[in-house]
């Protein structure tokens, strides 16, 4: 009767994160397919592309601003109630941006878009976490960045099909959102109360007690943002077509789509910081070789395995994450993640973009090469055993 019991609990154990991995990849999509989206159409209205990369940063300064709320809403409300009311605010805004059309009310909407969307990622992240067996807990993390990952890749993909005009691209992502919610909802009685621990952490208490994951998350974020948005430009000055650029920009994105269930399964066998430090040593060496194979057919495998390990060093974070901590702290600990990666993304590439304006090309080789180098030696230099904080 019990070994019937434990198969039940642990056949549920694995819908639910089933269930919640489904939530997040609808959400994915539906991001995924915001971004072009609202670029094109501002484009078609003649918006300066200064103001139109100003409008897409107000989704990250909403992720940001809302992350130290998260905590505190998922514990007065629940964070199940939570989780669904943003999915419901988050296809409502999308309509209003739909149906406003102007570039500047989509500065407030885009801004209230991240704020809504923001607890809906973190507490899904947090219960995924929650939920996966630590001796699996690397294999389902994997599996969980890679559909994300192939979520937002996949957002673009749907506008080929309902094209950029009127209100179909619109209501797919409404749709997305939806259907978010009702994934969610399904799977709401499954899911651990993460939220409802005796001792509260804010997401400003936690950065001390775990500053060098919080740095990995900046770095991760800063590298993925710096290379997508500023890697065209470099193949440029190389004398690299746009094509050519695309498809090396498509590999590198297959690489981190590929490899991190794999990356998962070896931080299983080994551990998940030992794999973050191979992981940062490989980007930087990737730095060091992208001028000397960008002209080679080597740039191939290189840039694959280069989007490989750059993410990777996001994917073996949030495992060390729930390695270490539970309850509140890791309610915490999702959040500032979550706001460190609106920092890294926003900080960086304009970093890195400076970089090229004084240096040259070179610049984005050596600035992403710097920071991955600074947290190479933050980790050595941090090595020490930290306790499960409760």
């Amino acid at each position: 009767m019990n070994l019937v019991e434990s198969n039940k609990d642990e056949t549920m154990q694995w819908a639910a994160i089933t269930g919640v991995i489904a939530t997040v990849s609808v959400f994915a999509i539906a991001q995924g397919l915001s971004y072009p989206l609202l670029s094109f159409i501002l484009q078609r209205q003649g918006v300066s592309p200064a103001m139109i990369g100003l409008s897409a940063a107000m989704t990250p300064i909403g992720f940001i601003l809302s992350s130290p709320l998260i905590p505190a809403l998922a514990r007065r409300f629940g964070a199940g109630r939570t989780a669904l009311t943003c999915a419901a605010l988050s296809a409502v805004v999308l309509a209003l941006i739909g149906w406003t059309q102007n570039v500047y009310l989509w500065f407030p909407l885009r801004f209230l878009i991240g704020v809504v969307t923001n607890p809906l990622y973190v507490l899904s992240e947090i219960w995924v976490i929650a939920l996966a067996p630590p001796a699996r807990r690397g294999r389902v993390m994997g599996v969980y960045s890679t559909i994300i990952s192939a979520g937002f890749a996949t957002g673009p993909l749907c506008l080929l099909a309902v094209g950029t005009e009127g209100w179909p691209p619109f209501l797919v992502g409404i749709f997305a959102f939806v259907l978010c919610g009702i994934c969610l909802a399904s799977v709401l009685p499954r899911l651990p109360k993460v939220d409802e621990a005796g001792h509260q952490v804010s997401v400003l208490g936690f950065v001390p007690l775990a500053w060098l994951l919080l740095f990995a998350v900046i770095v991760a974020a800063g590298f993925e943002q710096g290379a997508l948005a500023l890697l065209p430009v470099y193949g440029t000055h190389h004398g690299i077509t746009e094509t050519r650029m695309s498809a090396l920009l498509s590999v590198m994105i297959a690489g981190n789509i590929a490899m991190q269930v794999p990356l998962g399964l070896l931080a299983e066998r080994l551990s998940a910081r030992l794999v973050r430090l191979a992981c940062v040593a490989i980007t930087v060496l990737g730095c060091v070789l992208l001028p000397l194979l960008i002209e080679s057919p080597l740039i191939w495998p290189m840039i694959f395995v280069w989007g490989a390990v750059s993410y990777g060093i996001y994917t073996m974070s949030i495992i060390e994450l729930g390695e270490r901590f539970t309850g509140s702290a890791l309610v915490a600990g999702n959040a500032a993640f979550s706001l460190m990666w609106g920092v890294g993304g926003i900080a960086v590439p304009p970093l890195a973009g400076g970089a090229m304006d004084v240096m040259g090309a070179g610049g984005l080789p050596i600035t992403l090469g710097l920071l991955c180098l600074a947290l190479a030696i933050a980790s050595l230099a941090g090595r020490r055993k930290a306790s499960i904080v409760r």
